[in-house]
């Protein structure tokens, strides 16, 4: 596949402590499932080229394209608390990088091509079923406008892979604006290796925070960066409700996308206390604790720079903690935004953050979908008969009557054309979410009968999110009320 993907590498000229050189296991029979043209073409990659047989052998690890240099990054990571020394890339091989037509850099990886360095017991492979959903929820992410990986392609192996029980291979080729975490960081930090932090802070400034290179004190402008980028996506999970499901030190990005696709779902019914993940066992990345565990991610981050931050150990902690500070109110200031404008609220009034509140209890306490409900809210924005369909996602329709109420006077304080409202509204309230039951379908099509043709149809209806379209009818609607519902990260 001669010069398809025009390379530009970085990260390999970085030390060999970084990263370990290794190459793609090859794969019996590779099949593209899905290639994702637009984002090629956005990528400058050809993807008329992509879609040969010599491209797919690329997507799939049978061949190394021209230009690429193939590596398996090293981190580390707490996960679910626990601190892990050394983690890295034991199933994701990182191909290179390349210049997209906007100019900005990005990351090329096989998810799925084999073991590494890093693999320790595992085989280096993945199912097909989490490539699916991989692909699905980021491109459902990205089309929500949410930072998020991407997925380019993903292509079956023709081989099996051991799991709970045996299982068709695939690999997902993701593209990301790297693939740096804080994990990354606490590597280096935990080693005490000042030079390859170092090293890592400079690259991390001038491939994503170029501007905090001109300040006085680069390296904290970098954790203030990271910091307000963490704050924002988070913010932007709950609005849409998404639960990322194992938000690990090594799972978190220092460009601030949302990264590693495991045990994610989107709620249906809306609780705060949701999980999803078979191995969140006691609920600490549940939807509610989101906030909480990024700020507590980042602390790791702030704590693996504080030889960077100051030669003073003290003065150093002190730095870190003011620039952790600024978290919550970044973090509330784009929630409850994001919030007013799902109410379709366009000034800024005290009680706001108080009357979304007011109606997220109310939802919780009648079982009240999310997104249905800020859905039907946008009709509601413009006329009353909205209302009755909208009350009968509540439990009891009575509980929405008086919050109805009190939303409308606040409406009307503001005034404005009710159409212009409701459009607002449904630019930023989608119509349909990739569902836990809708995804878990397409799968199984896959997965069981080589039935691709539920995953195209759901994908075309989650990358249009906003749309309301005939075609994408059976999308819309919330599944009967589920029972133990799990997602399973895939490994």
């Amino acid at each position: 596949m001669t010069a398809a993907i025009p390379f530009d590498n970085s990260y390999v000229r970085l030390p060999p402590s970084f990263y370990a050189k290794v190459n793609p296991a090859p794969a019996p029979a590779p099949r593209l499932i899905k290639l994702n043209r637009a984002l090629a073409d956005e990528l400058r990659i050809d993807p008329q080229a992509l879609a040969t047989p010599a491209g797919i052998d690329a997507l799939a690890g049978n061949s190394v394209p021209d230009g690429a240099e193939p590596i398996a990054t090293a981190y580390a990571g707490h996960q679910f608390g626990s601190f892990v020394p050394r983690l890295g890339d034991g199933r994701a091989i990182l191909l290179g990088e390349v210049i997209g037509r906007d100019g900005a850099r990005r990351d090329v990886q096989l998810k799925g091509s084999g073991r590494t360095p890093f693999s320790r017991n595992g085989d280096g492979r993945a199912a097909l079923g989490p490539v699916l959903r991989e692909y699905l929820v980021s491109e459902a992410m990205a089309a929500l406008g949410i930072p998020t990986t991407r997925a380019l392609a993903a292509v079956t192996t023709g081989e099996t892979v051991a799991r709970e029980r045996p299982l068709p291979g695939a690999v997902l080729t993701r593209v990301a604006k790297s693939h740096i975490r804080v994990g990354t960081f606490q590597f280096f930090a935990a080693r005490g290796d000042m030079e390859g932090l170092r090293t890592l802070a400079d690259h991390v400034i001038a491939r994503h925070y170029p501007d905090a290179a001109s300040t006085a004190e680069p390296y904290r402008a970098l954790l203030e960066e990271v910091i307000g980028r963490q704050a924002r996506l988070v913010a932007r999970w709950l609005l849409v409700g998404f639960i990322h499901g194992v938000m690990n030190t090594d799972n978190m990005s220092i460009a601030g996308e949302t990264i590693d696709y495991g045990p994610c779902a989107f709620m249906d019914a809306y609780d705060p206390a949701t999980v999803f993940s078979s191995i969140d066992e006691h609920g600490r990345y549940a939807y509610g604790n989101q906030p909480m565990i990024a700020h507590w991610n980042l602390t790791r981050f702030a704590e693996s720079l504080l030889p960077l931050l100051a030669p003073d150990q003290e003065q150093a902690v002190a730095l870190a903690r003011e620039a952790l500070a600024s978290f919550p109110q970044t973090f509330n200031e784009a929630y409850v935004d994001g919030l007013r404008a799902k109410l379709g609220l366009f000034d800024t009034r005290e009680g706001d953050a108080a009357l979304a509140q007011d109606l997220l209890d109310l939802m919780a306490a009648n079982r009240a979908d999310f997104t249905l409900t800020f859905r039907g809210l946008c009709g509601a924005a413009r006329s009353l008969e909205a209302d009755a369909s909208l009350r009968l996602l509540f439990e009891d329709p009575a509980a929405y009557d008086g919050w109805a109420s009190r939303w409308r006077e606040r409406l009307a304080e503001e005034g404005g054309d009710g159409a212009a409202r409701e459009a607002a509204m449904r630019r930023v309230n989608p119509a349909l979410i990739p569902r836990n039951h809708l995804v878990e379908a397409a799968i199984e099509a896959a997965v069981e009968r080589r039935d691709f043709s539920v995953f195209e149809a759901l994908l075309d209806a989650v990358t249009t999110p906003f749309e309301e379209r005939p075609e994408h009818r059976a999308f819309y609607d919330a599944p009967p009320p589920a029972q133990g519902y799990r997602t399973f990260c895939g490994t």
